[in-house]
């Protein structure tokens, strides 16, 4: 058996019975949809023209929401339903940024992931979804695919249908009749604050918030500024009207889901893994030999910001309480559960060779040396496989993302120890390493950053991205914060020379790796998925 869908638009009079339908048979909370109806005109008056496209779950093939899951929470059932056990659930948000389709939202009630899981309830009893149910005009077709003699096999057979975004490879089984391209493609018009019948339409984020928020307030006046975010009108300026078409209905807006907690963490586990491989190079190769008090201080520094890594992790989950799942109902698809044990194995290596190290266990210490190595580098890599799970983000499928991080990381670690190296001694040698070292790497890093920039990208969703990045609303904090202050003046500062401004290139260096990292993890975030 395989389920799926047929909308026909050619029926479809956008009457929202599906979403209500929806909202009603699974309690779906205010400010999140399971199912919605997308309205987009066309043309100008008097030849106009206005289309409705229903959405929700795809009911992907090769769900991407399912291999991220790192619990298991997202599972395909054998009959190709795509369903979710809320007991499971972390909150961890993967699922929504996989996801090419916006399907997934956390629900504000029980902080956990949910989608159309195509009434699985209704399914097992013989019932038909509820949004087919209630469809007056018969625009919503569902059956067993598999089945020749049902009405949907018989309709994909006949008739010319679309899906939406064929070309990530979900093979999804939401089938279009007379699908519009300007309704299926996202970017092809822009979200908007005004709508003819929105309310929350500044978005409700995935608590739910701003619509508590509003329904707070009395003041009706304000609501409808804050709203439309400028003088109170359905229909925005008259410009809203002339340039093609345009959305004027359309499911909120969910927010930066990761936002600066996963910039942070970003940031912490570059450092950990940063300072014990700076060190572990010098070894090897020879370049400098670092002083046994100042090596002790580099492994407690690791675990020290391997931890704050672990804690940034648990707070940017929904259900924090649940962190464990991770490591104790693993999905081992997912780039999370990978990431999790790395950073505990690490993190227990780095343990031991702290002890190893006071006990002046030479032979352990040279050993897990070795040993350690691949995990740091594991650890400073890992969400770069992540964020390539998310196909619902464009800019994050670059392959340059892994060498991008495992630079960061090495550039942090230089920076921790500019500031460690001020209040433990170290020779001359060292410092020498170091900053030799950060002339290299700060060259490979700008250059990394041109290439990823620069080179042609195959989708509009990754050309809009570096856009609001070097000349849109990230221009400011990415030329000034990241290039100059992250990059260049550090440079500057390490060539005058002095312990004092090498304390202040360390800073500016960490600083400048969580301004970038926080870039590249939230300016994807704002391309609209639906």
């Amino acid at each position: 058996m395989k389920y799926g869908f047929v909308m026909d638009n050619r029926k479809c009079i956008g009457c929202h019975a599906c979403t209500t339908a929806c909202k009603s048979e699974h309690d779906v909370p205010v400010g999140v949809n399971r199912t919605w109806v997308k309205q987009i005109e066309k043309g100008q008056f008097p030849e106009t023209s206005r289309v409705f496209q229903v959405s929700r779950c795809n009911q992907c093939t090769d769900a991407p929401c399912v291999e991220i899951c790192p619990v298991e929470s997202l599972f395909i059932r054998d009959d190709g339903i795509v369903d979710f056990n809320n007991d499971r659930c972390i909150g961890c948000k993967s699922c929504m940024q996989a996801c090419p389709y916006d399907a997934l939202y956390i629900d504000p009630t029980t902080k956990t992931a949910a989608k159309c899981n195509y009434c699985a309830n209704r399914i097992d009893i013989g019932l038909e979804p509820a949004c087919v149910n209630v469809c007056p005009t018969h625009a919503i077709i569902s059956g067993d695919m598999d089945n020749p003699d049902s009405e949907i096999s018989q309709i994909l057979a006949r008739e010319k249908v679309t899906v939406q975004k064929a070309e990530k490879g979900t093979s999804p089984k939401v089938f279009y009749i007379d699908g519009d391209l300007v309704s299926l493609n996202p970017t092809a018009t822009e979200k908007s604050s005004d709508t003819m019948w929105g309310s929350q339409v500044s978005g409700v984020g995935h608590y739910a918030k701003f619509a508590e928020e509003l329904t707070g307030k009395s003041d009706i006046g304000a609501m409808e500024k804050e709203l439309s975010g400028k003088e109170a009108t359905f229909g925005g300026d008259e410009s809203t009207y002339k340039d093609g078409p345009r959305r004027v209905y359309d499911a909120p807006d969910k927010g930066i889901l990761w936002g600066w907690e996963v910039s942070a963490y970003i940031l912490t586990k570059a450092v950990s893994s940063g300072v014990f491989l700076m060190a572990f190079i010098a070894m090897i190769f020879g370049f400098a030999e670092l002083d046994s008090t100042l090596n002790t201080v580099g492994i407690i520094t690791s675990i020290v910001f391997l931890g704050l890594t672990g804690a940034f992790l648990v707070k940017d989950l929904d259900q924090p309480k649940r962190f464990a799942y991770v490591l104790l109902r693993p999905q081992w698809n997912s780039w999370l559960v990978r990431g999790g044990y790395a950073i505990t194995i690490y993190g227990g290596l780095l343990s031991l060779l702290l002890v190893a190290g006071m006990m002046q266990w030479r032979e352990i210490v040279n050993v897990v040396n070795w040993i350690t190595a691949p995990f740091a580098i594991l650890v400073s890599i890992y969400t770069a496989f992540l964020f390539a799970q998310a196909k619902g983000r464009d800019f994050w499928q670059s392959p340059m993302l892994a060498v991008h991080m495992f630079l960061h990381s090495l550039i942090s670690g230089i920076a921790a120890f500019f500031i460690l190296n001020v209040f433990f001694d170290s020779n001359l040698a060292w410092e020498a390493y170091l900053t030799t070292a950060l002339y290299i790497l700060i060259g490979f890093n700008l250059a990394i950053m041109l290439v990823e920039l620069t080179i042609t990208h195959p989708t509009e969703d990754t050309k809009r991205t570096i856009h609001m990045i070097v000349k849109g609303r990230y221009k400011s904090k990415f030329w000034i914060g990241s290039i100059l202050l992250g990059n260049i003046l550090p440079l500057i500062l390490i060539w005058t020379g002095g312990v004092e401004l090498m304390v202040v290139s360390g800073l500016l260096l960490i600083r400048g790796v969580y301004i970038t990292e926080s870039i590249w993890v939230e300016a994807p975030q704002r391309i609209p998925l639906s």
